[in-house]
C-alpha cells in the first residue's frame, strides 16, 4: 500500500490517492500539512505537490522495427515513397540484434515519456519474412507488465501467406497497407479473412495519402458491418478522408462509426510526409478529425514513427502528439489528452484508467498546476506507475542566472540559483 499525496487532478483539484495491489483503492481530499493523516505517511508515499496525476499514455500506433535509424540512411524526396525506398536500403544490413536494440532503446524514451502501452506495427515483407516480428516477440516477452506491446503483423500482400504465417507466429493483430496493394478492396477482405480464421483484431494502414480517390476505409466499413466482424478494428492514417467534401466526409464518418471502427491519427509523421506536391495552400495531412468525432467515431492519435525515414525527429512524448492534436487538429486540450489515454485504450481493448476505486494504478505525474498546464509545458521531468509500482522516474535539474540587483541596471554579478523538479519520495 502507498498515497500518492497531494497530487493535482485534470481539473485542478487535490487529491490524496491510495494505490493497494496495483490498483487505485482511494481518492479522497488532499490531507491539509501536519494533519494526523498527512502526518502518517509510510515508506512508500510519494509527495506530488505542484504535480498533475493522470492515467498514462497509450501508443496505438509506432513502428519499433524502424525507431531510432533517421542517421543510418537518407530519406531523399522526403515523401512516404522515399521512406520506403530508404527502408528497404538499409533492410540488408539490418541485423536481428539491431532491431532489438533499437526497439528497446525506442521503448525506454516511451516509458520515460510516461506511456505503458504500445501497438507496434512489424514489417513481415515479401523476401523478408518473419525476422522482425521474431525479434519484438522477444522485445515483447522481456518487457511484458513494464510496458505491454501488441504486435501487428504489417505485410505487403494480405492475400499472400505471409499474414497467416505471422498470426502463427505470436502476431496479436493482422496488418497491412491495402491502399498500396493493386487491388485495395481485395487486400481488405483477404485481411479479414486472416483476421478472422486467427481470432485477432485488425489495424490497417488505410488510404495514407492525399488522393481522394483512395477510399479503402468505405469499404472496411462495410465489410465489417455486412460479415459482422467479431473483433475490433483500427483503421490507421485515413489521410484521404480530409481531401472530401464535407457532406462525403459526414457520410463516410457515421459508416465508420456506426461499424465500430476506431480511427488512428498519426499527425507527427503525416505532417512530415504528406503534402510535398502542394506548394501553395498545403494540405495538413491528418484525417477528418472533427467528422470523425461528430458521427461518434473512437479517435485516437499516435507518434508513428521514431526518428526514422518517415519521420527524422519526434520524441517519443504522447503530450507531443497531443499539442499537435490541438494545433492541427483543432481539438480542445481535454479532447486532445483523451487521443492519447482514453481513446488508445478503448482502441486496444484496454481497461479504462482514470482516478476513481478499482482503476487500474497505470499513472504518470507531470509538474502543472492543470492538465492543460502540463501539456502546455510538456516537461521531461515524470514518475511512471505501472500496476502500481514506480518503473520510471526523471527529475530535472536547473541553475538559473539571479536577477539583476535593481531594475535600473545590470548590478553585480550573482551566482546562479538552483532548482528540481520532480516528485520526491
Amino acid at each position: 500500500m502507498s498515497w500518492l499525496r497531494s497530487a493535482r487532478t485534470a481539473m485542478g483539484e487535490t487529491v490524496d490517492v491510495e494505490l493497494v495491489d496495483g490498483v487505485i483503492a482511494q481518492v479522497m481530499a488532499a490531507s491539509p500539512a501536519g494533519s494526523a493523516t498527512a502526518a502518517g505517511a509510510g515508506p512508500g508515499d510519494v509527495d506530488l505537490s505542484g504535480h498533475v496525476l493522470m492515467a498514462s499514455f497509450v501508443e496505438p500506433h509506432a513502428h519499433l522495427d524502424k525507431a531510432l535509424t533517421a542517421s543510418l540512411v537518407p530519406n531523399l524526396t522526403g515523401d512516404l515513397a522515399g521512406a520506403v525506398a530508404a527502408m528497404e536500403t538499409l533492410r540488408p544490413a539490418t541485423a536481428r540484434a539491431d532491431i532489438i536494440a533499437r526497439a528497446e532503446a525506442a521503448l525506454r524514451i516511451h516509458l520515460a515519456f510516461g506511456t505503458t502501452h504500445i501497438r507496434t506495427h512489424v514489417n513481415v515483407l515479401t523476401g523478408v519474412g518473419l525476422e522482425g516480428l521474431d525479434a519484438l516477440i522477444e522485445v515483447r516477452e522481456r518487457w511484458r507488465g513494464v510496458v505491454d506491446l501488441q504486435l501487428v503483423a504489417l505485410v505487403n500482400d494480405t492475400a499472400g501467406p505471409l499474414l497467416r504465417a505471422a498470426l502463427r507466429e505470436g502476431a496479436d493483430v493482422a496488418g497491412g497497407c491495402p491502399h498500396m496493394e493493386d487491388d485495395p478492396d481485395r487486400a481488405v477482405a483477404a485481411c479479414l479473412d486472416a483476421a478472422g480464421e486467427a481470432g485477432v483484431p485488425i489495424d490497417l494502414h488505410t488510404d495514407e495519402t492525399l488522393s481522394p480517390d483512395a477510399l479503402s476505409l468505405v469499404t472496411m466499413a462495410d465489410l465489417v458491418s455486412r460479415t459482422g466482424f467479431p473483433h475490433a478494428v483500427t483503421a490507421s492514417h485515413c489521410v484521404s478522408l480530409s481531401m472530401q467534401p464535407l457532406a462525403r466526409q459526414e457520410e463516410i464518418a457515421e459508416q465508420v462509426a456506426a461499424a465500430g471502427i476506431a480511427v488512428v491519427a498519426l499527425p507527427q509523421t503525416n505532417l512530415f510526409l504528406q503534402g510535398r506536391g502542394h506548394p501553395v495552400a498545403t494540405p495538413r495531412g491528418l484525417t477528418a478529425v472533427a467528422a470523425l468525432l461528430r458521427a461518434g467515431a473512437t479517435v485516437a492519435a499516435g507518434g508513428d514513427n521514431l526518428r526514422d525515414p518517415f519521420h527524422l525527429v519526434g520524441r517519443g512524448d504522447a503530450l507531443e502528439v497531443a499539442a499537435l492534436m490541438v494545433i492541427a487538429g483543432h481539438l480542445d486540450p481535454a479532447r486532445a489528452l483523451h487521443t492519447v489515454t482514453e481513446a488508445p485504450r478503448a482502441a486496444l481493448g484496454l481497461p479504462t484508467v482514470d482516478l476513481s476505486p478499482g482503476a487500474p494504478a497505470d499513472l504518470v505525474a507531470i509538474p502543472g498546476a492543470d492538465a492543460l498546464d502540463a501539456l502546455g509545458a510538456a516537461g521531461v521531468a515524470r514518475t511512471v506507475w505501472r500496476d502500481g509500482r514506480i518503473v520510471a522516474h526523471t527529475v530535472v535539474h536547473s541553475e538559473l542566472a539571479a536577477p539583476p540587483a535593481a531594475l535600473g541596471g545590470p548590478g553585480p554579478a550573482r551566482p546562479l540559483a538552483s532548482s528540481s523538479f520532480g516528485p520526491k519520495a
